[in-house]
């Protein structure tokens, strides 16, 4: 009973709203939060559209872990989680607050599924890097999910549907990684072309767009199942099961649409998600 006190005392600490539109971020590179492209206006254009949230629930691709934790701390650090960069992406601080409050409400949200209260990660650049973007001020809290990676995709969609109660408190939720990520096969000769892929991304990025438009998602899900289009998109699930995330959190009723949806390099995708 105490614990149901807990989360009522804690539930109150956000106003009721509307419900709140879901989003997968395509991140794409670092680089993107310190260059001006077609991709950063679209992140920017879409802020427009966006009610001020109460604060911002991230599950980044960048934050990937055995078992599920969620930042618990005040202040997050702005971790620079990369090398080779300009020292200009070094000196990026993104200094919005934490919300321990958030924090404990969505460890209760996830019972029975133990999730551990961190206060050592921060915020990662799968989060910060488009997130300013959208709140250049850094004016909302934000508090990270991690991705547990002992789990299938049908864990991961499960998993993000008890979370869909946030969505009426005036929490974003946000999942950010890219649906295409073929990291060891990236033309850099062709990076600034326009809407550039190789065959398989073409298909891959296709194929996925017709299941999130008509609304089919367990070939998503079951991701690993699918084509070899999908296998070269998807060597590894970190990037993509963000994507799951969001999905998970969509109404029978909602629209989904796309933005930032071209092609990079030959074997990325910037392809965006808003669900509202």
């Amino acid at each position: 009973m105490n614990a149901l006190n807990d989360l009522h005392k804690i539930s109150g600490s956000f106003s009721n709203t509307e419900k709140m539109p879901v989003l997968f971020l395509g991140h794409g590179s670092p680089m993107n939060a310190i260059e001006e492209n077609q991709f950063v206006t679209g992140f920017r254009n879409l802020a427009k559209t966006l009610p001020q949230p109460n604060a911002i629930l991230c599950i980044s691709a960048h934050w990937f872990t055995n078992g599920t934790k969620v930042t618990a701390m005040e202040m997050p650090r702005t971790i620079h989680d990369f090398g080779g960069f300009p020292q200009a992406l070094f000196d990026v601080e993104y200094p919005a607050k934490g919300s321990p409050e958030l924090a404990l409400e969505t460890k209760e949200l996830l019972l029975p599924t133990e999730v551990e209260l961190d206060e050592h990660w921060g915020l990662d650049h799968g989060a910060w890097s488009v997130i300013k973007h959208l709140y250049p001020e850094a004016n909302v809290p934000v508090i990270q999910l991690s991705i547990d990676y002992t789990k299938s995709g049908q864990y991961h969609f499960d998993l993000a549907q008890k979370l869909s109660a946030l969505r009426t408190k005036g929490i974003l939720i946000v999942g950010s990684g890219n649906i295409v990520h073929n990291l060891r096969l990236v033309d850099f000769q062709n990076f600034e072309k326009d809407n550039y892929g190789y065959d398989w991304a073409i298909e891959a990025r296709e194929t996925v767009n017709n299941y999130l438009l008509d609304g089919n998602f367990q070939p998503l899900i079951d991701f690993e199942k699918q084509s070899k289009a999908f296998q070269l998109a998807i060597p590894t699930p970190e990037h993509y099961l963000p994507l799951i995330y969001t999905l998970g959190l969509k109404g029978k009723t909602e629209e989904l649409s796309l933005f930032n949806d071209k092609l990079l390099g030959g074997s990325l995708s910037m392809t965006s998600v808003k669900i509202v």
